[in-house]
């Protein structure tokens, strides 16, 4: 297991705390983060595009022109797709753009996007947030104190409404609840900076492998 520091809100060592394997130090499978960060830009999509057929644009009831005799190509509506102001033909219409995602899946890919960025040296623990009072200007010098640079994501729990208020007006950061921690946030970001209440532990990777060992023996009992 690979070891980072736990640093105070002014940047001192306050301990060391181990990054579990299972969630910091498995292969990065580009693959699955491919089709997992795309499901979720694609679940992003409001779908609510519409435009209009001929049948569903006003007017064009009469036939502009008779069928035969004027020297000119046939008509039938004057909404056809091929004259301006006729409808259009095969345009996008409202639909659902999202995927569905195994959940396994789901916790690969995260754990892949936070392996590569703890092999990168960019997974930051602190110890707490204790700001006073909400103030860019501390939050400003706390994340110089830390060494975060660049994008950064920070991760926050329950009780660090202070500290979001104090992050949420910069704009290289952006701030999650540790529930909501996603592969597309972590790979969108340079650097992620977690609690140590907010550091995952690897409790669920472990919980749902034991789930699969207890499932596999039965599978193999029924094919028997």
């Amino acid at each position: 297991m690979a070891s980072v520091d736990i640093k105070t809100q002014a940047g001192k060592k306050a301990g060391t705390t181990e990054l579990v394997d299972s969630v910091f130090g498995v292969e990065p499978n580009i693959p699955v983060m491919h089709q997992v960060v795309t499901a979720q830009l694609a679940a992003r999509r409001a779908g609510t595009h519409s435009t209009k057929t001929r049948a569903e644009v006003r007017g064009g009831g009469a036939k502009p022109w008779r069928q035969k005799g004027t020297g000119r190509a046939r008509a039938g509506s004057s909404r056809m797709p091929n004259w301006r102001g006729g409808g259009i033909a095969h345009g996008p219409k409202p639909r659902d753009y999202s995927q569905k995602t195994p959940k396994k899946m789901v916790k690969l890919a995260l754990r892949s996007a936070l392996s590569d960025r703890a092999s990168d040296g960019n997974v930051i623990v602190v110890e707490s947030w204790s700001f006073e009072s909400p103030k860019t200007k501390n939050a400003i010098a706390a994340l110089s104190a830390v060494g975060a640079e660049g994008k950064i994501l920070v991760v926050l729990g329950d009780g660090d409404a202070t500290a979001w208020k104090s992050f949420r007006n910069l704009t290289n950061v952006h701030c999650l609840h540790v529930g909501e921690l996603n592969t597309y946030d972590v790979l969108n970001n340079d650097v992620v900076v977690f609690t140590a209440a907010t550091l995952p532990t690897g409790a669920e990777a472990s919980k749902a492998d034991d789930e699969d060992a207890v499932a596999a023996p039965a599978a193999s009992d029924e094919e028997e």
